[in-house]
């Protein structure tokens, strides 16, 4: 047996005709830059009084989103890290992200 099946929540079926059917997700596309709204803020809550420049509402695959986070945290020269549609860039840099995505293409602005 395949250990696919465990994912199915399938344990046993006594019917002979049942076939295990796996579901098909939903791919997400990636918006192109221009059709993106993304927002930029300043966050410090829960991270031990550092502060973070996060950058919200990026709609697309996480392949895309962790590229774009490994960009934007190469040209600011610091850590951080992609997840959830979330960037997270550690330190503020509001001001240089939001012109580093408009001149991306990106519609980004600052909170």
């Amino acid at each position: 047996m395949g250990d696919w099946k465990s994912r199915l929540g399938m344990v046993y079926s006594t019917n002979s005709d049942y076939e295990y059917k796996k579901e098909e997700q939903a791919a997400t596309i990636t918006l192109p830059p221009a059709r993106q709204k993304l927002r930029v803020a300043l966050d410090k809550r829960n991270r031990g009084g550092k502060r973070v420049t996060l950058v919200a509402d990026f709609v697309g695959t996480d392949d895309d989103l962790k590229e774009l986070g490994k960009l934007l945290r190469t040209k600011c020269g610091v850590g951080g890290s992609a997840k959830d549609g979330e960037i997270i860039v550690q330190g503020d840099f509001r001001d240089k992200i939001v012109e580093i995505l408009l001149e991306m293409g990106y519609k980004a602005r600052k909170i």
